[in-house]
C-alpha cells in the first residue's frame, strides 16, 4: 500500500506518471488539471461514473471560462456573433435574388 498523502495508490500504482506531473508539464490550469485528475483516477478510487461525471463538470467549467473569456473581447459570445453572421450573409444572399 502506498502513501495515502504523498503517492496514493488510486493516481500512483501501476503508473509511470502521477497525475499531478503530467498536469504541471502541461501547464494546465485548474479545471482543465481536475479534469485529468478524475479521469486518471475513474474506477480506481469509488465510483466510476462519480469521478466521469466530476471530470464532465470541469471540462464544462473550463469551456464556459473561455466562452465568457472570448466574450468579454467582443462583447458576445462566438455562438452569438456567428448567428449574426448567419443573418447578415442571409440578407445578402436575399438582396441579390430578387
Amino acid at each position: 500500500m502506498g502513501d495515502n498523502i504523498k503517492k496514493p495508490d488510486h493516481y500512483c500504482e501501476g503508473r509511470e506518471y502521477e497525475p499531478k506531473d503530467v498536469i504541471r508539464d502541461w501547464g494546465l490550469n485548474f479545471n482543465l488539471g481536475s479534469c485529468v485528475k478524475y479521469i486518471s483516477r475513474a474506477g480506481r478510487k469509488g465510483d466510476i461514473l462519480e469521478d466521469l461525471k466530476k471530470a464532465k463538470q470541469f471540462l464544462e467549467f473550463e469551456i464556459e471560462a473561455v466562452e465568457e473569456e472570448r466574450k468579454s473581447d467582443i462583447g458576445m459570445t462566438c455562438k452569438e456573433a456567428a448567428e449574426i453572421g448567419d443573418a447578415i450573409l442571409k440578407g445578402f444572399e436575399e438582396s441579390f435574388t430578387l
